[in-house]
C-alpha cells in the first residue's frame, strides 16, 4: 500500500535592504543556498512564522510587505509536498548571527548574484519577481 502523502507548510521572505537594493542569502549547513522560511508552529500565522524564521535563522528582525506574495510547492522527500509563501522583507536591525544549526553563512548580495548563487529554480524566480516588485514598488532614492 503506498504511504499517505505529507503536506507540510512554511513561510518566509526574500530580505532585501531598501538602501541598496541587496538581498540576503544563506548557505545552509546541507549546502545549498536560500532564502529565510520555515515551518509554521502551533497558533501561529504565515506573517508570524516567516519573522520569526527571519529572526531565528539570520538574527534580523524584519518589516514585511504583504502586498508582495508567491508560493512554490516542491517535494523535498519521499511522500511529501511542501508548499511556500514568500513576503517581501526590509531588516529594521543589521547585526547578522547566523543559526548555527541550520546556516553556515550569510551574505548580502545584488539580485543578479542572487540568480547565480541559489540553488534552486523556484528561489530564483521568487527573488527575481520580489526585486521586480521593489524596484517597481520602492523607486531608489535619488
Amino acid at each position: 500500500m503506498k504511504a499517505p502523502l505529507k503536506h507540510e507548510r512554511s513561510y518566509g521572505a526574500v530580505v532585501i535592504d531598501p538602501d541598496d537594493g541587496m538581498v540576503l542569502l544563506e548557505v545552509m549547513v546541507q549546502g545549498h543556498v536560500s532564502i529565510p522560511k520555515g515551518h509554521v508552529e502551533a497558533g501561529e500565522t504565515g506573517e508570524q512564522t516567516a519573522l520569526r524564521e527571519i529572526r531565528e535563522e539570520t538574527g534580523l528582525t524584519v518589516k514585511l510587505d504583504t502586498d508582495f506574495e508567491e508560493s512554490s510547492e516542491y517535494s523535498p522527500s519521499k511522500n511529501v509536498m511542501k508548499l511556500v509563501t514568500f513576503f517581501l522583507a526590509f531588516p529594521t536591525t543589521r547585526v547578522l548571527l547566523p543559526q548555527k544549526e541550520e546556516v553556515k553563512k550569510l551574505m548580502w548580495v545584488t539580485p543578479e548574484e542572487a540568480e547565480n548563487l541559489l540553488t534552486f529554480q523556484s528561489d530564483k524566480n521568487i527573488v527575481k519577481d520580489a526585486c521586480a516588485y521593489f524596484r517597481e514598488h520602492y523607486p531608489a532614492k535619488k
